[in-house]
């Protein structure tokens, strides 16, 4: 029953504030064809990644975990036509999928889609024009490295989104052997331990279910 009302409301607050478009439910349909898994953002979680990349005046744009390219999209249509955003993707069918996405969305010439394991791209990645937001959406084991990363390649004043850190509630288990949620739970104890991060993290619920983001300003 709660699942059936958290989509219902998910539905109705779409249809208000996040409209589907004819390039948004292609993008989902290919990568529904295409066999990838449903584990991209919802729709009004893309347009809350589009609102908090405009606010902070996003000309450059990290990515770590494109899978289809739907969040790629909502990011994308953020920056300015001179901006740009690179989204690593590990897997190479993946990266074919949300290549054809992307290109459909018209955003190929701000949109740089590196192939490989994030933790190999990222150390070649400019470090000289550092990213104004950066959103954590890949393998959770490794989120403490990638935030560490995403730290590194920030400015003072951008910002750090890592999606799904309370998953379903497992995060409060102290004892878990699971990697993801230690990965995620030494994620949390940086961005409370980082003095160059101020942070917080919220539980939300919806068509993907029960689940979270941690949202954080590099404040030096």
């Amino acid at each position: 029953m709660e699942q059936h009302l958290w989509t219902a409301v998910d539905h109705y607050l779409d249809e208000k504030l996040a409209p589907h478009d004819d390039v948004l439910d292609a993008t989902v349909r290919a990568c529904a064809e295409a066999g990838l898994p449903d584990i991209a953002v919802a729709a009004n979680q893309g347009k809350l990644l589009n609102l908090l990349a405009r606010m902070v005046g996003a000309r450059r744009i990290l990515e770590i975990g494109t899978l289809g390219g739907y969040s790629t999209i909502w990011l994308g249509r953020a920056l300015p036509s001179d901006g740009r955003l690179v989204t690593i993707e590990a897997d190479p069918a993946h990266a074919e999928v949300a290549r054809g996405n992307i290109e459909r969305a018209g955003l190929a010439d701000r949109v740089n889609i590196r192939v490989g394991k994030a933790l190999d791209v990222l150390p070649g990645l400019d470090a000289s024009t550092p990213f104004d937001l950066t959103f954590i959406d890949a393998d959770k084991a490794s989120n403490a490295h990638y935030l560490r990363w995403a730290l590194r390649l920030g400015r003072p004043g951008g910002v750090i989104v890592v999606d799904n850190v309370v998953r379903r509630g497992t995060v409060t288990d102290a004892g878990s052997a699971d990697p993801a949620i230690l990965g995620t739970r030494e994620a949390i104890e940086l961005l409370r331990d980082e003095p160059r991060l101020d942070a917080t993290a919220l539980q939300t619920v919806g068509v993907k279910g029960y689940d979270g983001l941690a949202v954080a300003l590099i404040t030096s």
